[in-house]
């Protein structure tokens, strides 16, 4: 159930019961019926009034197609409009997915460029300073390595 506010367009609901109900083509106590069972569900004002806005009416025409042409049940209706919507909201995660899978993709390509090139204004340089330790034994002064495995053993000098 929405509440109603000061927003337009398709969305906005605007209509009272009746004006929707003679837009619809149906009768105000089917619109009723309708919002009990869950099957269009309008915006309501703080009095708790019933505001229908021009998406609801579309829907109610739906509705009013399936139940009259097609011979589908109130249940089966309903059944139907969630699955719609749930359809609806899997396509815009799809999409912001793929928007996300996209911008991730260039992020890969933009660090996997040659060294040489710049960076693009605002990308995050990140640059490794490596020191190598060397661990062998260091020899006491004056006794440089003389190569060889003996070392500097047996040597005089």
């Amino acid at each position: 159930m929405r509440q109603v506010n000061g927003s337009f367009g398709p969305d906005a609901p605007v209509y009272v019961i009746s004006v929707a109900a003679e837009l619809a083509g149906m009768h105000p106590q089917t619109l009723r019926q309708y919002d009990r069972l869950g099957i269009v569900s309008p915006g309501r004002t703080s009095g708790r009034g019933r505001r229908y806005s021009m998406r609801d009416i579309q829907m109610l025409r739906q509705v009013q197609r399936l139940s009259q042409e097609e011979g589908i049940n109130l249940a089966g209706i309903k059944r139907i409009l969630e699955l719609e919507d749930e359809v609806e909201q899997l396509r815009e995660q799809v999409f912001h997915l793929a928007n996300e899978l996209e911008a991730a993709r260039r992020a890969v390509t933009r660090r996997t460029r040659a060294p040489e090139a710049s960076p693009v204004r605002g990308e995050l340089v990140r640059r490794t300073r490596v020191t190598v330790f060397d661990t062998a034994e260091i020899p006491p002064p004056g006794q440089e390595d003389r190569g060889g495995p003996e070392g500097n053993r047996g040597h005089r000098g």
